[in-house]
């Protein structure tokens, strides 16, 4: 199994019926992992958190890879539709309590880290792969690029 986010703006998960749901698959980091395990144990689990509120929500089920057109049409975002949706037929779901949320103080922002004393994301790459071909100032500049040009 693993953990891989999704997001987008307000209500990009549908709800297709009382047991179905539907999430777009926008451009991301490249990594196939969840495709990968959806084809391989047809399962999936989903943990969904929104900002300021500190209960959140659990879903495991069923899940198949799509590519209808029709569907895929009215998913688009930005103007553009996702290549591929997950459709998640609900076995179970269940909301947390906001315990861990409350002693983890997440949604307050007094609590947070000045960002400049955390590595960037590109300084972690750069630690992690140790690429020859480019500096951390590279790979910034890279990042920075994707987020500005390839949302969508």
């Amino acid at each position: 199994s693993d953990v891989s986010p999704r997001g987008d703006a307000p209500g990009f998960v549908r709800v297709l019926d009382e047991r179905t749901l539907v999430i777009p698959e926008r451009p991301g980091n490249r990594r196939f992992d969840t495709l990968r395990n959806i084809l391989q144990t047809g399962t999936i689990g989903l943990f969904f958190i929104i900002p300021g509120i500190e209960e959140t929500l659990r879903v495991n089920g069923r899940a198949v890879l799509v590519r209808d057109a029709e569907l895929l049409d009215s998913l688009t975002a930005q103007g553009k539709a996702p290549w591929l949706a997950i459709t998640v037929t609900v076995e179970e779901a269940f909301l947390h309590c906001a315990k861990a949320l409350k002693r983890s103080r997440l949604w307050d922002t007094t609590t947070w880290p000045e960002r400049a004393a955390l590595p960037s994301l590109a300084k972690m790459l750069h630690d992690q792969t140790h690429p020859t071909s480019a500096t951390v100032a590279d790979l910034e500049e890279s990042i920075a690029e994707s987020y500005a040009k390839r949302l969508y």
